[in-house]
């Protein structure tokens, strides 16, 4: 059996940048010097192609972007095993996730990293994510890819990518998926947990219509029905993620419902997900989530703030009708939310 061949996508961020010796300054690193300055990559036999970007901060990422990377994906999908993607990490939980939303039916493995450090400098984390995050792309038993769907691998573990979120600016280990076990932890092996990798079904396929008239919206002591109804009446708004207490819980004013109501009356698509990072909105338990319910607000349970935007980008973008629409946001299409 031949070599694994990875194509490995360079979009900017932290993972990209190297000290410069003659000043001491962070510049950019040449990834087309790889090999030279990472020797160890060879040893892992795969045949490794790059493919740089512009680099681009993740803080100014745009739907662009992933409709760019997807396109890459579905030109080069026949001319490889599996992909990384290089990218900052502060949008990363974004970005991968509208990736496993544009990416259908995928049967090979889209595993994106990044770095806190700078892999130019001596202690980088980037290192050690850069080259594990090849290993698994090209990770392949019986012909076929091991981990065929958007993963995000970040400080010894594999998570799939629509179930995680950046939770710490500091720490090495700044991605968690607090609802949906990771998808392999990385020690001395790499040890795969088959069980809860997706399986791949049907033809591959790509999608990149997305919508970004929408908007998330933070439920908090103190908000005013003045800032709720002009936020939900932005001109060409069509969906909103709401950010509620708990397990979906919001208030119960008159004013707060009514212009919830009046917003879905005029075809915008409201969201419900839990500001808590683990845990899932459940709209039946309490007086708030049922009142909610009743006027047509969607429970999101378990997905990611990021997920579900992402998700309802994706979808918006489709040409479903308003019933149709509804029903895809409340069951799971790549994973992204638990089974009810």
């Amino acid at each position: 059996m031949g070599k694994s061949s990875v194509l490995l996508i360079y979009t900017g961020g932290t993972i990209g940048m190297k000290t410069d010796p003659a000043t001491g300054a962070l510049v950019p690193f040449d990834f087309n010097g790889i090999y030279d300055e990472f020797p160890s990559l060879r040893r892992l036999d795969v045949d490794l192609d790059i493919l740089p970007f512009e680099p681009i901060d993740s803080s100014n990422v745009e739907p662009k972007l992933w409709i760019k990377l997807a396109t890459i994906i579905q030109e080069k999908y026949n001319d490889y095993d599996g992909f990384v993607v290089l990218h900052g990490t502060d949008t990363m939980s974004y970005s991968s996730s509208a990736l496993s939303f544009m990416l259908q039916n995928l049967g090979k493995a889209v595993v994106f990293t990044g770095s806190q450090i700078p892999i130019g400098v001596l202690r980088t984390d980037g290192r050690e994510n850069l080259i594990t995050a090849i290993e698994i792309a090209a990770a392949k038993e019986d012909g076929r890819s091991v981990v065929p769907e958007v993963s995000l691998y970040f400080q010894n573990r594999l998570f799939r990518a629509n179930r995680t979120q950046k939770f710490s600016a500091e720490e090495l280990s700044a991605f968690a998926s607090f609802n949906y076990p990771a998808l392999a932890d990385v020690g001395v092996g790499i040890h795969y947990r088959y069980g809860v990798i997706a399986k791949p079904e049907g033809v591959f396929s790509v999608d990149t219509s997305v919508s970004n008239e929408v908007a998330i919206v933070k439920v908090f002591p103190g908000l005013t029905e003045p800032l709720l109804r002009t936020m939900l009446s932005a001109e060409g708004l069509r969906g909103v993620i709401l950010e509620t207490y708990g397990a979906g819980n919001a208030p119960t004013f008159g004013w707060f419902i009514r212009t919830l109501e009046e917003a879905i009356r005029r075809g915008v698509h409201i969201i419900n997900i839990t500001q808590c990072a683990s845990g899932s909105v459940n709209m039946d338990i309490y007086e708030t989530g049922r009142r909610l319910q009743d006027i047509g607000v969607i429970s999101g349970r378990d997905m990611t703030t990021e997920a579900a935007l992402t998700k309802m980008m994706c979808m918006l973008g489709r040409a479903y009708t308003h019933e149709e629409f509804v029903g895809v946001m409340k069951r799971p299409v790549r994973g992204e939310m638990t089974e009810e």
